[in-house]
């Protein structure tokens, strides 16, 4: 969906499970819902290893942004932030890069308005409420306009953001937006649930969310196949060791093993 079609806003039902807010259920959050919990829980039936996956997301995301600050990276754009944690990308930076500018951006009200909560306090990151399906809007908005300067490396970060979204071509075509509105030197740092290891359980979790509201769009079977993952970087260099199972996307030898497999991939391509 792009600019011609701006993504109806979305409203706050607490009646409604959230993906955000179940992630947060997972690890032991308290933002979150009675339905939101009660779908958790039918999800944890089908895939226990939920929670490993949600917190093996939160190593990937420090590692990245170790790697993107070590090459220079300054700006960061963090599209689909959901709600505030320990391991938020603006926290994350506070001890690895202070000063960094970063953006959070979210399309619900609630986690855009949880995190400018935090962020009086953790400051000076700010959030804003945006759609990643309208991607030029998105770019326009006057929060990120005035922290940001695109025509300088910034690194955009679609972590899990893209899984929410079952239409590819729609995907295909944020992603494209994206990279032609970053300056070289930029980077693209996403990461995605795949199908590929576990297509019975992702597709029974897939029916699951779509029956239960947590997903908007068309219907999709199952989650992407990592194949159908890797034309979102097309037109960047893949940074070693390339899209990759998150835990091994340069492992620091600090995650503990899981007996569960870790279906997420992810990887980082730079413009040159």
């Amino acid at each position: 969906m792009m600019a011609s079609q701006q993504p109806e806003r979305l409203r706050f039902d607490p009646t409604t499970p959230n993906a955000g807010r179940m992630s947060d259920y997972y690890v032991g959050g308290k933002d979150n819902f009675a339905a939101d919990r009660e779908t958790a829980q039918m999800a944890l039936a089908l895939a226990p290893e939920l929670p490993a996956l949600t917190r093996e997301g939160r190593r990937f995301h420090g590692r990245v942004l170790r790697f993107l600050v070590e090459a220079g990276v300054r700006q960061f754009v963090d599209i689909g932030c959901g709600l505030p944690n320990e391991d938020s990308v603006h926290r994350l930076l506070g001890d690895l890069a202070p000063g960094a500018r970063v953006v959070h951006v979210d399309h619900d009200p609630m986690m855009v308005v949880h995190t400018q909560a935090v962020l009086k306090q953790d400051g000076p990151a700010v959030a804003v409420e945006a759609d990643v399906r309208d991607p030029e809007r998105l770019l326009r908005h006057p929060g990120l306009t005035a922290t940001i300067d695109l025509d300088a490396p910034v690194a955009v970060l679609l972590f899990s953001a893209l899984t929410r979204l079952s239409d590819d071509v729609e995907a295909t075509q944020i992603t494209t937006v994206l990279q032609k509105a970053m300056a070289p030197g930029s980077h693209l740092a996403l990461s995605h649930a795949v199908s590929d290891l576990c297509p019975e359980t992702t597709a029974k979790l897939s029916e699951l969310y779509r029956e239960r509201g947590s997903i908007a769009g068309p219907h999709r079977g199952n989650l992407r196949t990592m194949a159908e993952v890797e034309p979102f970087f097309e037109g960047l260099r893949l940074v070693e060791p390339g899209l990759v199972y998150i835990p091994e996307w340069r492992p620091d030898g600090t995650a503990p093993h899981h007996p569960a497999p870790i279906w997420v991939v992810g990887g980082v391509g730079v413009k040159e």
